[in-house]
């Protein structure tokens, strides 16, 4: 257990009696400034070291609460004097719940009589000016009963902060009025009320794109976070004028078994948001990742292996909200089937001996179904499949679901009707995606998967992972069918192709469900899920040969995405080596299918254009490799010779000299005309020819169908070329994708770049790409360049993360390259830095494949020494290594 979870009821009865003797002295004696601030202090105090020593969480809050009362109570007499008892101080929203953490916003109610005395005003001014120069940022109002009717008529917001306000001293009689003036007798009756703040919680879940696993959620806002608690709690006084949740008991909304996990949750935020608030010393609701390395320690988690404490934190964390989410999906479902469609058909519509329909959403016959055929937890999602017309299920059905999970043993996972039914869920032609995620609202699919359990609310702490591995799982099974629905084939047109050609969708889909499974367990995820992907398919009855695709696409997941990424694809041997590894086109286009999917599900700004024109040109030439036959690869110079046939051809139909073309190409190494495509060679190359300077040529070609963009430099060789180029590249606020370094032999550098905006989009405008090119043009020409500085700053979320550096190398044999693999902290000026130090080593760049997965740097870089020499000096290898080490790593921690 940690501190989180950890509650001594005893410092919370410490702590109560401690502020009730601050409250006595409250009372007792006039408070000036100075006193107000050193009573507050010590309360704060008090809460901080109740905090400290475990104090439940309620008598954190609400001890806040009560310190407040007790200030503003004393206050309200001393500076109201003779008005104490015409007005009316009255708490509103959080404050008027009861719910103070350290710095939470205290709003306040001041109501008028219809004529209140006639100094009222300067008392009241007074009042407020002593509690802002007392340290309380406090909100106000100050109105009669009919500006409070009309503002609360008019205010969605004002009904609800007044639907749970509390009088703190002043007229009893004239709050009393007030309740009842903006009551449901009166104004927002509860069908309105509650279908204005079902809206409004939509609309709040939307802006946090309807998920509560964002990277940085908001404790009190985002999906599963208070914001939800508290608006079970205002429907449940506008529509049963309850006084708190406890009374949804009674009227049978909730049980006491989920109201005690309401409770819980609620009691998990408040401890988490009272330490954010104690942390950070201001009013603070998101979970940032500073935070969350600093709540993980605080909370007494601690590393285990390679599950770290901020990820067991942000797990426990994500569950907890996740349970909350479900009840208050549930909790609102039965308000809407009791407010909005109360008196309406009642009339069930059967389905099955087990299932019937009312008003459009699924329930069982009776309340015995789950208890005497448990396989029905499996089969009630097989019927929404099979019933589009349904609306969702009934709350009723959905708590007795809930309460039968339990049933989900052994014995279940092996009844043949329970595996049959699953694989005919994966099987269906519409609604996977949305069963699998209900199944997995419900705690279903945790059940049925128990290794999928282990990775519900899992995070990944680090900015390349946007979701927890459950949501991201269901993502991408989700991306998998997507490619199969004809409205959305424009999106990726050869996805929705390829997956046309797949015999059994169903399999993709296992592979998706399995891909991640084994995360953060130890060890190589892709192996270990791989074997549970194979055991989980030979169980559920799939063949011999079936259950080996499966785990193969589990275990070569990543495969693909790396070698495209990472890995020279213009490179015949590459492409062929990779062919190799996948075996047949089935493969092939199975594995293209889950790579897209799976890159499209990681996060958002992942699968851009660029990224997809590599695993596209990947997957065609693969496919190409395969039909020709794994024993005949093809012959370089043979690609070398038809690229440059095909190219010369292009520049004829421009209107170039073919003769002046080849003579030009007499100083090309031949590695350009391999690595690069005919229509780029031609554009280069006709470029340059039209180029009537000697200095140097910069030009930049938007490619619209890679949705990347091309930069061109042909300039006299020089020393630190590649470093002046990326740091004048990232001052500009570009992203170097890939680069292609060539030495010609007339002393020239023939470079191209593959750049983007860092939105991840390509250049646009006629105007940004004439920046570009004067920019490095400026920069290129000048002799003396070396003081060139990045002076960008590194993002707020970067700086949260420290990557050590890691360096290691091998070496390219056909082409007499040697590799070198870079993984560190990203930042500003990251290549630039890179390229000093290879050229303090008298290192030459040909290529670079640059890959930024969150945080963290990826980049590869094929390099020689000045001679053209691959680097197979282990010490020089070492001395290399040591000096990006250094280099990189003091700079990030500096």
């Amino acid at each position: 257990m940690s501190a989180l979870t950890e509650i001594d009821a005893d410092a919370g009865e410490r702590l109560h009696q401690e502020l009730a003797r601050l409250g006595q002295e409250l009372a007792t004696g006039e408070i000036d400034q100075t006193r107000a601030r050193e009573l507050l202090d010590r309360g704060h105090q008090m809460l901080a070291s109740g905090f400290e020593q475990g104090a439940p969480a309620p008598a954190l809050v609400h001890g806040r609460t009560r310190l407040l009362d007790h200030l503003l109570s004393a206050v309200w007499q001393q500076f109201l004097g003779p008005c104490a008892d015409c007005l009316s101080l009255i708490a509103v929203g959080g404050y008027g719940r009861g719910e103070l953490h350290p710095f939470s916003d205290i709003d306040l109610l001041i109501l008028l009589p219809e004529q209140p005395p006639g100094e009222w005003t300067g008392r009241v001014e007074t009042l407020v000016g002593f509690l802002w120069d007392s340290g309380l940022e406090i909100g106000h109002a100050v109105r009669n009963l009919d500006e409070c009717r009309q503002e609360a008529t008019a205010d969605l917001t004002t009904i609800t902060n007044l639907t749970e306000s509390r009088l703190i001293a002043g007229n009893q009689s004239l709050f009393q009025a007030m309740q009842e003036a903006t009551s449901p007798d009166h104004m927002w009756d509860s069908r309105t009320f509650f279908e204005a703040k079902w809206e409004e919680q939509q609309q709040r879940h939307r802006k946090y794109h309807g998920t509560a696993y964002e990277l940085e959620p908001n404790v009190k806002e985002s999906p599963g976070g208070l914001r939800d608690i508290q608006m079970i709690g205002w429907v449940a006084k506008r529509h049963f004028r309850a006084r708190g949740l406890p009374d949804l008991v009674d009227h049978a909304f909730l049980t006491e078994h989920e109201y005690h996990s309401l409770m819980d949750g609620q009691h998990f935020l408040w401890r988490v948001r009272f330490a954010m608030h104690l942390l950070t010393g201001r009013h603070e609701d998101r979970l940032l990742f500073d935070h969350q390395l600093s709540l993980a320690r605080h909370f007494g988690f601690e590393d285990k292996g390679a599950n770290l404490a901020v990820e067991q934190f942000m797990q426990l964390y994500y569950r907890q909200i996740k349970r909350l989410g479900r009840l208050n999906e549930m909790l609102l479902q039965l308000f809407e089937e009791n407010i909005l469609h109360a008196g309406g058909d009642e009339t069930p519509v059967p389905i099955n001996k087990r299932f019937q329909a009312r008003r459009g959403y699924l329930e069982v016959t009776h309340e015995k179904v789950f208890e005497r055929y448990p396989f029905a937890l499996m089969e009630i999602f097989l019927v929404l499949q099979q019933n589009p017309w349904l609306k969702g299920v009934r709350a009723s059905t959905i708590r007795l679901i809930r309460q039968h999970r339990k049933l989900i043993d052994d014995d279940f996972r092996n009844d043949i009707r329970t595996r049959s039914l699953f694989m005919e869920i994966l099987r269906q032609p519409h609604g996977i995606t949305h069963v699998l995620r209900r199944m997995n609202r419900y705690g279903i699919l945790a059940r049925y998967l128990p290794a999928f359990g282990q990775i519900v609310g899992r995070m990944q702490f680090d900015l390349f992972h946007a979701y927890t591995v459950d949501q991201h799982t269901l993502f991408v099974v989700r991306n998998l069918r997507r490619v199969t629905v004809p409205e959305h084939y424009h999106e990726y047109p050869l996805c929705s192709d390829v997956m046309a050609r797949i015999p059994k969708p169903e399999l993709l889909y296992l592979a998706g469900l399995f891909h991640d499974i084994a995360k953060g367990r130890g060890g190589d995820h892709s192996v270990l899920g791989a074997i549970d992907a194979r055991d989980f398919c030979l169980h559920h009855g799939l063949s011999a040969h079936d259950s080996e695709l499966v785990a193969w696409l589990v275990e070569q997941h990543l495969l693909m995405s790396k070698t495209a990424q990472r890995r020279d694809i213009t490179d015949p041997d590459e492409i062929h080596e990779f062919a190799c590894k996948v075996g047949s086109q089935v493969r092939l286009d199975y594995l293209f299918l889950l790579t897209v999917a799976d890159m499209r599900g990681t996060n958002p700004q992942l699968l851009n254009s660029w990224k997809f024109s590599l695993l596209s040109e990947l997957y065609q030439a693969a496919g190409e490799a395969l039909k020709r036959g794994l024993e005949n690869p093809v012959n370089p110079a043979e690609w070398v010779q038809e690229n440059q046939q095909e190219a010369l051809a292009r520049l004829e139909q421009d209107g170039y000299d073919k003769a002046r073309a080849r003579e030009l190409w007499l100083s090309f190494p031949d590695e350009y005309f391999l690595r690069n495509q005919p229509e780029d060679i031609a554009w280069e190359t006709g470029q340059i020819m039209a180029h009537d300077s000697d200095g140097p040529l910069v030009r930049v070609r938007a490619d619209t169908e890679r949705g990347s963009m091309t930069l061109l430099l042909y300039t006299p060789d020089r020393d630190y070329l590649f470093g002046l180029v990326m740091a004048v590249v990232n001052q500009l606020g570009l992203t170097v994708e890939e680069a292609r370094i060539n030495s010609t032999t007339n002393g020239y550098a023939l470079d191209t770049y593959i750049v983007l905006e860092e939105s991840g989009e390509p250049v646009t405008t006629e105007w940004r790409t004439g920046e570009i090119e004067q920019t490095l043009t400026s920069a290129i020409s000048d002799p003396e360049p070396s003081d060139f500085r990045v002076n960008r700053r590194m993002p707020r979320r970067i700086r949260a993360f420290t990557t050590p550096t890691q360096v290691s190398f091998s070496q390219d044999e056909i082409n007499s390259r040697t590799v070198l693999e870079l993984v560190t902290g990203d930042r500003p000026g990251l290549l630039s830095h890179v390229g000093r130090i290879f050229e303090q080593h008298d290192i030459r760049v040909h290529t670079a494949k640059i890959a930024t997965l969150g945080e963290r740097a990826e980049d590869v870089f094929y390099i020689s020494d000045t001679r053209q020499q691959p680097l197979d000096d282990p010490e020089r290898q070492q001395r290399l290594r040591e000096a990006l080490r250094e280099a990189l790593d003091q700079e990030q921690t500096s």
